[in-house]
C-alpha cells in the first residue's frame, strides 16, 4: 500500500510542469521532479544531497553573494513560516541564470518542521514582456508629455497671438474714433456753421430758409451718430475716468436701452488698484458681452450685477432671471462670444464661469481676474 502511495506520488511530482525540490533542515535536496532538474540544468543525480542555496541561490542578479542565513527558501523551514518572492533569480548549472517565482513551504511532522518544499518555475519570459511593456508605457508617457507640452506651448503661442490681436484692434478702434472725432466731427460742426450763416441770409426766402433748417437736423442727426460710432469703438469715459466709470456708464447705457429693472452694486475698494489700460479693456469688453447676451438672448425682466474691485482681484457676476442658456449651447465651439470672453479673462490669469441661476431660473456669469496695477 505504502510502494503504491508512494508511485502515485512520485507520478504526480513527474508530471506537473513546474520545477519541485525538497530540502532536510541543513538545506540539502531530498528530492527533485524531473521538471526541476531540466530547468536547472542538472540530473536528478547532480542535485539530491547538495545545498540548494549555494548551488542555485548562491548570488543576487547583480552578482554579488548571496547570504544562506538571508535566504527566503531556507527562512521557510527556520521560522516554520510558507514564503512566496517573483524578485529574484536561480542560477543554471551553465552558470546563467533565470528569473524565478517560487514558493517555500515548511514540512511539518508531528508537530515538528523537517524542512520545505520548493515549488518554482522560470518567469524570464513574462519578465521580458512586463519590462518591455514597462518601457513601452514609459516611452508612450514621454511621447505624451512631449506632445502635451508642444500643444500647450501652441495654445500659449495661440493666446499671445488672440491677446496681441485684440490689443492691436483696440489700438485701431482708438485710432479710428479719434480719427473720426478730429476729421468727420470737425467737418459735421464746421458744415453747420455754414449752413446757419446761409439760414441767416435767406430769411426772405422761405424755400430755401426750410431747406436749411431740413439741413440742420440732418447735420445734428449726423454728429449723434458719429458719436454713437465713436462711442462703440472705443468709450472715451474708460481711457479719461477709468473702468468704474466705464463700467457705470455702460450700465446705464444697457438700461435705458432695454428698460431691464437692473440691481447693481459696482464697488472699488480705497486700496484696489487701478488696472493697466489692456486690462481695463479686456475687464470692459467681457462686461459688454455680458450684458449684450442678457439683452440678445435671456428674455429677461430683472438683472443682479455685482462688481468689487478688491486689493488683490477683480469679482464681476451678472445674474438674470430670464429662459437660461443650456449647457451644450455654452460650450458650443460656435459660441463665439462665450469663448471671447473666457479668452480675454484667461489671458489675464481669470476664470469665467457660466452657470444656471437660482433654482434653475436664469443665467449666472461670474468672472474672477487677479488685479494688475497700471503703475
Amino acid at each position: 500500500m505504502q510502494a503504491a502511495w508512494h508511485d502515485k506520488l512520485t507520478l504526480l511530482l513527474e508530471s506537473t510542469g513546474d520545477g519541485m525540490f525538497g530540502v532536510d533542515l541543513d538545506g540539502r535536496c531530498t528530492f527533485i521532479n524531473r521538471a526541476g532538474a531540466e530547468i536547472l540544468g542538472y540530473s536528478t543525480a547532480q542535485v539530491l544531497g547538495q545545498n540548494m542555496h549555494d548551488l542555485i541561490h548562491h548570488s543576487h542578479p547583480d552578482g554579488s553573494h548571496y547570504e544562506e542565513q538571508q535566504c527566503p527558501i531556507f527562512l521557510a523551514f527556520r521560522t516554520g513560516r510558507p514564503c512566496r518572492n517573483d524578485q529574484e533569480v536561480f542560477w543554471r548549472a551553465d552558470g546563467s541564470r533565470f528569473n524565478a517565482e517560487y514558493s517555500s513551504h515548511p514540512v511539518v511532522d508531528q508537530g515538528e518542521v523537517r524542512g520545505a518544499v520548493i515549488t518554482f518555475t522560470d518567469i524570464t519570459q513574462r519578465k521580458q514582456t512586463e519590462e518591455a511593456l514597462a518601457h513601452a508605457r514609459l516611452e508612450l508617457e514621454q511621447r505624451v508629455a512631449e506632445r502635451t507640452a508642444e500643444l500647450s506651448q501652441a495654445l500659449l503661442q495661440l493666446r499671445q497671438l488672440s491677446a496681441h490681436t485684440e490689443a492691436v484692434r483696440e489700438q485701431e478702434r482708438k485710432r479710428i474714433a479719434r480719427e473720426i472725432h478730429d476729421e468727420l466731427g470737425s467737418l459735421l460742426v464746421a458744415l453747420k456753421f455754414d449752413v446757419n450763416w446761409i439760414a441767416r441770409r435767406v430769411n426772405d426766402r422761405a424755400p430755401v430758409a426750410d431747406k436749411c433748417q431740413t439741413m440742420n437736423r440732418l447735420i445734428e442727426r449726423a454728429v449723434e451718430d458719429v458719436g454713437r460710432i465713436i462711442t462703440d469703438l472705443r468709450p472715451s469715459i474708460l481711457d479719461h475716468q477709468g473702468l468704474v466709470a466705464a463700467l457705470e456708464w455702460q450700465l446705464q447705457e444697457f438700461a435705458d436701452a432695454t428698460e431691464i429693472d437692473c440691481d447693481a452694486d459696482i464697488v472699488a475698494a480705497p486700496e484696489a488698484p487701478a488696472p493697466e489700460a489692456q486690462q481695463a479693456t479686456a475687464v470692459f469688453r467681457i462686461f459688454q458681452e455680458m450684458l449684450s447676451n442678457v439683452a440678445r438672448h435671456a428674455g429677461a425682466t430683472a438683472v443682479r450685477i455685482r462688481i468689487h474691485l478688491l486689493s488683490h482681484e477683480l469679482q464681476m457676476e451678472v445674474a438674470d432671471n430670464g429662459v437660461g442658456a443650456p449647457s451644450a449651447r455654452l460650450s458650443d465651439r460656435g459660441s463665439y462670444g462665450v469663448m471671447g470672453m473666457r479668452e480675454r479673462a484667461l489671458h489675464f490669469g481669470g476664470a469665467l464661469e457660466i452657470e444656471r441661476g437660482d433654482g434653475g431660473v436664469g443665467t449666472r456669469v461670474r468672472l474672477t481676474m487677479p488685479l494688475r496695477s497700471a503703475t
